[in-house]
């Protein structure tokens, strides 16, 4: 599917990448890559068994082979790992993350395994490769209702192949790991996937150990499924991935690869990246408002629409608007003739819906909103009946509105890449700053984004 992200799918312990051969055969159009996490599958030789050292075997796939943004999947074991990833990406080691699915996912604190199941698994990796009693038990203890005989087989070959020593090392190490206080609570989009049937890492646990880390997170349950729904119904699984990937697309406007990795290059200070990361942050595509009513954000929505018209992946500026003003965050001044910001907010928006007659603003074509809001920038708009603001002070409040809508806006990394402002890259965090070589027009550093360089000529 063209502009749309790769996704990317680290399977579950004893599996392997092809555990996800049925799912990517239903997202046709997508760009999938499926990746053999260290000792498993066709990356068995692969010794590097450690949480961290996975995670750093996935990022180096990523670099290689992704050049624009891209949704993570992770199962079961593949879920701590793509969190991991997830962290990476929001501190802009790892850029282009558009969103993130949990599937049965193992959560950054340690997972809930029975003591008893553990054991009994240690017991089966410790004297060599699990036979295939042992590997067949794995699997239909993870599965709701017995799996096609072609699938079946598939999956206990996989759980034979796995290598010993990478299976202790997850049971008896890596789901143990507690990452929690470093990965604290990323604002990606977020779905979590749990099985009706799953025990250990079903709904609650979902719910409880992996839900708390996404600020944005939206948890679907897979009727009739257990742990190992990617095997058991595929459909399910690629159809809520092209739903969230459809969502993370939607609410993310986009920062192109070159800006991505300037943002991510020494060139920027650890203090700016995390200020850039933080405005790149995705905007709650339910958001609530804390300021201003529910029919007050969507008129300043209307408003902010005739004001800075964005194209799809627009930046939500009236809900960024309402959360600054919760905050208690301005830009430090104020017209003496207007109250407080909250305050002026609140009045100007219920203003602007009476001046604008039945079905207030949100309710006019553009031109009537235009007309109007070129009226109220003169100063000449209609006294209305239960007017709370007078013309002149709505005129000041709109030029207020006006700037507070262009400030968020023109902040945004994605804004600032789409004008080809790089500014930001002036030095990193050593003593001696690379600052600017170059300052005339039409002559860009040899560092600069290509992208850039092409607009300036």
């Amino acid at each position: 599917m063209k502009d749309a992200p790769v996704i990317v799918l680290l399977h579950a312990l004893g599996a392997s990448a092809r555990s996800f051969d049925a799912v990517v055969d239903r997202l046709a159009g997508y760009a999938c890559i499926a990746i053999d996490l260290p000792g498993f599958g066709n990356a068995v030789g692969d010794t590097d068994f450690t949480v961290e050292e996975m995670a750093d075997h996935v990022a180096a796939i990523i670099r290689a082979r992704i050049d624009g943004p891209w949704v993570i999947v992770g199962h079961s074991m593949g879920g701590k790992i793509a969190t991991i990833l997830a962290a990476r990406s929001e501190h802009g080691a790892l850029p282009g993350l558009a969103g993130v699915v949990l599937i049965a996912a193992s959560p950054p604190s340690p997972e809930p395994i029975d003591d008893d199941r553990r054991a009994m698994m240690i017991g089966w990796a410790a004297k060599g490769p699990l036979t295939e009693d042992e590997a067949t038990n794995f699997v239909s203890e993870n599965i709701a209702a017995p799996l096609p005989d072609a699938v079946m087989a598939a999956a206990v070959v996989d759980v034979r192949r796995s290598d010993s020593a990478a299976w202790l090392a997850w049971l008896e190490r890596g789901s143990r790991e507690d990452w929690s206080g470093r990965i604290g609570v990323l604002h990606l989009p977020a779905l979590i996937v749990a099985g009706s049937a799953d025990g250990d890492l079903g709904e609650a646990n979902q719910r409880r150990l992996n839900a708390p880390h996404y600020a944005n997170a939206d948890v679907a349950v897979i009727d009739g499924a257990a742990h190992l729904m990617p095997l058991e119904q595929p459909a399910a699984v690629a159809d809520l991935i092209r739903q969230h990937v459809a969502i993370a697309v939607a609410t993310r406007p986009t920062i192109p690869p070159h800006f991505a990795r300037l943002i991510a290059s020494d060139r920027v200070s650890a203090r700016t990246r995390a200020i850039l990361i933080d405005r790149a942050r995705p905007d709650a595509v339910d958001y609530v408002p804390h300021v201003l009513s529910s029919g007050q954000l969507a008129t300043l929505r209307a408003l902010m629409a005739r004001v800075i018209p964005q194209e799809e992946g627009a930046i939500d500026l009236a809900a960024r608007i309402d959360a600054r003003l919760h905050a208690g965050e301005g830009d430090g001044w104020r017209f003496a003739d207007l109250p407080a910001d909250a305050d002026a907010y609140r009045a100007g928006l219920d203003t602007l819906d009476r001046a604008a007659g039945a079905g207030g603003f949100a309710g006019l074509d553009d031109e009537r909103r235009d007309a109007l809001l070129m009226r109220i920038e003169d100063g000449d708009c209609l006294v209305v009946t239960d007017a709370t603001l007078s013309p002149a002070q709505m005129a000041l409040w709109f030029e207020d509105v006006r700037a507070d809508g262009v400030r968020i806006w023109l902040a945004h990394p994605a804004t600032m890449a789409r004008i080809g402002y790089d500014g930001i890259a002036s030095g990193g965090d050593g003593w001696r700053k690379q600052g600017f070589a170059k300052t005339r027009a039409d002559d860009p550093e040899r560092w600069e984004p290509r992208a850039t360089k092409e607009r300036l000529r």
